[in-house]
Formats: C-alpha cells, structure tokens, sequence
C-alpha cells in the first residue's frame, strides 16, 4: 500500500493561504442537472436554476432539492455527483500540467467522487463535511453528510480520512510555529494508521479519531461529532441495491 499521501493533504491547507486568489477559478460545469438543481453564484444570496453545461466556480454553492441529482464534470477531468437534499460548497480548483487539486464542502447530503488520475497525473480531491474530511487521489467514493455523523466509502484505491478539528489545531500549530521562528509554516504531518486490509477497529465507536487514518477499497468509516468512528468491511451486495450506487456504478462505466 502507498504511504500517506502527503501531496494531497498538503490541498487541505492550501485554501486558507490563496483565499481571494481562488476567487473566479472555475470548478467544471454541470453536465447533468436532474429535477430541481440550483446554483448560487460567489457573493450572491439568490439561488438560481442550474442549466446544462453550466459553469461553476470556486465559491459557488449548488444544491438539490428532493428526487433530484446533479453531475458537475471536472476541469481538468473527473465527475462529482451530488445526490438530492444535498448541499455543496466549491472552495478550491486549482489545475496546473499534470497536478490537479479539488476541494469542496458537503453541507448536508451525498457526493460521489469518480477521479481517476490518469498517467503521470496527480490529481487530488478532497471532500469536507460537518464531521469528517476525506482526502483522495485518484480514486473513487462517496460521502454521506450528516449534523451528527457522516459516513466514507471507497469503491477504488484509497482515502485518507480525519475531523475537521484536527486540521484546525494542525494550521493553529503551524502558525503558531511560524510566528515563533519566521518564514513561512511547514506543515509536518504524522504517520496515517494504515489498514493493510479492510478490518474491524474493536468495538463500534470506541475510539476517537486523532490522527489521519487510511481507508481501501470496501472499508467504510462513520464518523461521528464526538470524534468517535466505526471502520468496517461494508456489505457490497447490499450497497450495490442502493438506486444512488447504481446510478453513479452505470455513469462511471459510460
């Protein structure tokens, strides 16, 4: 198994120094709205109807109604689905040669990931919820956001996974270090807890998650407010049911 993916989790950073510089950047554009799917545009509070090949930027919001999808295609290559009743935030798109990173903000509801990197390619997208952030390269997955708990599954390659309170204490700690010594902040992040196969942690919501953690291909990880995570083996013939997979499963494969 690769060793963390230090290149990505880098991208989880970046967007508190570039701030404004991401400002107008274009994210893809809608290539699927389904039913009722809106858009609000950067420094807007109206919310406007989303149209086919649309464009989306960095700082744009879309959401979906109920019985409604959207499929948003990636500049520089890759899907996000958005399933309905979700919520997401566009915060980073930067594409340079043959590095591409993705950064967005599930308020509520589902995404699906499909970023498959293609030959010397390096590309990076990273997903935020209430709860959890789950960074990836080239791979594919999908997030469930909830208040209270939100869930991680990996369909192909490898997630690293971690709280949003984590990262925060690691940007304030960084800061803090270069205000103490000048220059800019190095960011030294500790070793991810590697799986080498999909296993069961001991006991459902037993353990806090302190750390980045690294998921593979079948695991699945709910994440909770309190910090606590369940990590398991998830069930693929049940999962493969679900009307959401099937649709995003027979995209993928167009």
């Amino acid at each position: 198994m690769r060793r963390h993916l230090l290149s990505t989790l880098m991208v989880l950073f970046c967007i508190v120094f570039v701030g404004s510089a991401q400002q107008g950047k274009r994210f893809g554009i809608i290539t699927l709205p389904l039913g009722r799917v809106e858009v609000q545009k950067a420094g807007s509070d109206q919310w406007k109807k989303a149209g086919v090949k649309q464009p989306v930027y960095v700082n744009d919001k879309i959401r979906t109604r109920a019985k409604s999808r959207a499929e948003i295609s990636l500049t520089g290559g890759g899907k996000m689905r958005i399933g309905e009743k979700s919520e997401l935030e566009l915060l980073q798109a930067d594409v340079m040669g043959m590095k591409k990173d993705y950064n967005a903000n599930l308020k509520k509801g589902n995404v699906w990931v499909s970023a498959k990197a293609g030959f010397g390619e390096k590309k990076n997208v990273v997903v935020r919820t209430p709860t959890a952030v789950a960074a990836i390269r080239g791979t594919k997955y999908r997030v469930e956001a909830g208040e209270e708990e939100s869930s991680v599954l990996v369909y192909q390659g490898e997630v690293e996974v971690n709280r949003p309170e984590n990262l925060q204490k690691m940007r304030r700690d960084a800061l803090e270090k270069k205000q103490q010594q000048g220059g800019p902040p190095k960011f030294r992040l500790g070793p991810v807890q590697e799986i080498e196969a999909p296993t069961q942690v001991a006991g459902p919501y037993e353990v806090s998650l302190e750390d980045w953690i690294s998921l593979v291909e079948g695991m699945q990880i709910n994440l909770r407010a309190d910090g606590k995570y369940h990590m398991f083996e998830f069930d693929k013939e049940a999962d493969a049911q679900s009307d959401w997979v099937k649709w995003n499963e027979e995209l993928d494969t167009e």
